[in-house]
């Protein structure tokens, strides 16, 4: 049985820990660990040829590396209330980095897209930082801290595509891998010395805890809508990074150096994260979900309408980030408030259901692109997330709100 001693890690012992430059660095680490799933989405056409592997399977590198995310969110990230934190988040970014250095000297396919899993397998050290952040912050201002790390997330999203556009033409893709892992090994040195420890209470066996994570997701009916609401948006969000790209080289005319640019100004849409934490400390959080679920669809709406060239898909790029950031932050501070003992394994069945949502998501685009064109695939990937909204309104008919945001 898994027990704890609430004293232990009570937030008026801990909040005096979490400065404003360690939650800047806490985001920093975040975008930077997060990255590494992302960058080989726009190269990966460099990639396969230089490793024997057919265009038809290129996709599998970017699927293969949300899937080992998804894989660690839920066999790795419990461990965050069973070890100490700081010494878990050291071993798998040292680990991510070794990973990408592997990835980046590999020169057949078995073994590329072995450590393409590998890398978002240990690539989970993101998710053990956000639950800490929420140990170590107040409750009065959870929702911020959270908000202000998770922008840094999705700040690492959104500019490791382009990030990976510009180091390529340098450096090449293996350059690429060899500057992240060098940048895992830098981030592992400096959280040695400078993250607090964190020593969970919980005693338990891993299959144990394992099992908890099972019985948190059954127990808790917020915790099963949220990480279905945002499961279902952040499918729609990877299905149209996958495809806008390739629209925007076909039919557009943009180059590697404007498809950059493109992804550049969809990380606007990070702005929504501080946002979404200090609508949640107020209260707001139903009110700011039922946003976010209506403005996902109506983005894809927008850049399906023809006529409107490239603008549509820009437009489409900032509200899409603003709505996916903006649910995920919400989330997070109801899932976090469910039992503060146990945020990392909640977290991680919350985040396992975004990954699992996104990798499905790169998987099916590039079929769904090229058997129907642009304004076909956006139309059907609007429909996404406008299953969310409809969830969302039904729960609200049937089910008094709950505290914390709702």
């Amino acid at each position: 049985m898994l027990t704890g001693n609430p004293a232990a890690t009570a937030p008026a012992k801990t909040s005096a820990s979490l400065s404003g430059l360690m939650v800047a660095f806490l985001a920093f680490c975040c975008g930077a660990v997060v990255a590494n799933l992302y960058y080989a989405q726009p190269i990966v056409e460099l990639i396969a040829p230089q490793i024997g592997l057919s265009s038809a399977k290129a996709s599998l590198i970017v699927s293969l590396t949300q899937f080992g995310y998804a894989l660690g969110l839920l066999f790795l990230v419990p461990l965050a209330d069973l070890l100490e934190n700081r010494r878990l988040v050291v071993g798998l970014t040292l680990a991510a980095g070794v990973s990408l250095l592997l990835a980046g000297l590999s020169q057949t396919p078995s073994m590329f897209l072995v450590f393409s899993l590998l890398i978002g397998l240990t690539s989970v050290a993101v998710q053990i930082l956000v639950p800490l952040a929420a140990h170590l912050a107040p409750e009065a201002s959870r929702g911020r801290v959270v908000g202000n790390i998770m922008s840094g997330l999705l700040l690492g999203i959104l500019l490791s595509r382009p990030l990976s556009s510009l180091l390529v033409e340098a450096f090449g893709w293996r350059g690429v891998f060899f500057s992240a892992a060098a940048l895992m090994a830098l981030i592992a040195s400096v959280t040695a010395v400078a993250l607090p420890r964190r020593e969970p209470t919980h005693r338990a066996s891993y299959a144990a805890l394992i099992g908890s994570v099972l019985a948190l997701a059954r127990r808790h009916a917020v915790l099963r809508e949220r990480s279905l609401y945002q499961g279902l948006l952040f499918a729609s969000f990877s299905l149209f990074w996958t495809i806008a790209p390739i629209e925007l080289m076909r039919n557009h005319g943009f180059d590697q150096t404007q498809v950059a640019l493109f992804a550049l100004v969809g990380a606007v849409g990070a702005i929504a994260a501080p946002i979404a934490g200090r609508l949640a400390d107020a209260g707001h959080g139903r009110k700011g979900t039922r946003v976010a679920l209506l403005l996902a669809p109506i983005s894809l709406l927008i850049a399906a309408l023809p006529g409107h060239g490239y603008v549509g898909l820009v437009a489409c790029a900032v509200l899409l980030d603003f709505a996916v950031q903006l649910s995920m932050v919400l989330g997070q501070r109801e899932v976090y408030a469910l039992d503060p003992h146990s945020r990392a394994r909640l977290n991680a069945v919350y985040m396992t259901s975004i990954f699992v949502g996104g990798a499905l998501g790169s998987l099916v685009a590039s079929p769904l692109y090229e058997q129907f064109g642009w304004t076909v695939s956006a139309l059907a990937v609007a429909v996404i997330p406008a299953l969310a909204l409809v969830l969302f309104l039904a729960r609200g008919v049937h089910a008094a709100p709950v505290a914390h945001g709702q």
